[in-house]
């Protein structure tokens, strides 16, 4: 988007990208001091993991925040990646099945 390309529903995978980076680091993964170095950072994907993102989480956010749309992570390959499978129980509430209704 901020070369100004035509894009697709891709862009979403790019952004989840970003959300992930932002809520585990607490900053955004392209911010620079001035506008200009940002766009930079985003067009070279000039991409630095600081210490407390663990290696999973750094290998989802790499696969999502690719250059190119048709290399990112699909959205089905997401939800498998080892990393969120091994920690969204920790966040998710696990799955409610009611109870079968009582029999007349």
């Amino acid at each position: 988007m901020v070369e100004g390309r035509p894009h697709d529903e891709k862009v979403d995978l790019w952004c989840l990208g970003v959300l992930c980076y932002e809520l585990l680091a607490g900053s955004p993964p392209f911010e620079s001091p001035s506008h200009a170095e940002t766009y930079r950072r985003i067009t070279k994907v000039d991409l630095h993991f600081p210490p407390c993102i663990p290696e999973g989480a750094r290998d989802l956010i790499s696969r999502l925040l690719r250059h190119s749309p048709a290399q990112r992570l699909p959205l089905r390959a997401v939800l498998q990646h080892p990393w969120l499978r091994a920690n969204s129980r920790r966040v998710l509430p696990p799955t409610y099945t009611p109870p079968p209704p009582p029999e007349p």
